[in-house]
């Protein structure tokens, strides 16, 4: 299997997985006063915006179909 074909079944798979896996993210929020720090510290999952999702999946098909043809 050529390069070029593994890059496209990766961003497939990338693509359709994004559509399904929230992304976590973590947020550190300090104060600090003098030798004192106070912090509190929150985490979110986001999931990826559809357009991105759909770009991945669309990258992913043209280099598996050019991956795929012979030279």
């Amino acid at each position: 299997m050529k390069a070029l074909a593994i890059v496209g079944v990766v961003l497939v798979l990338l693509g359709v997985l994004s559509f399904i896996i929230p992304v976590p993210h973590q947020q550190d929020h300090n104060v600090k006063i003098g030798d004192t720090k106070v912090g509190i510290q929150t985490q979110t999952s986001e999931k990826v915006p559809v357009a991105a999702s759909i770009a991945l999946i669309g990258a992913g098909v043209i280099a598996l179909a050019l991956g795929s043809r012979k030279s």
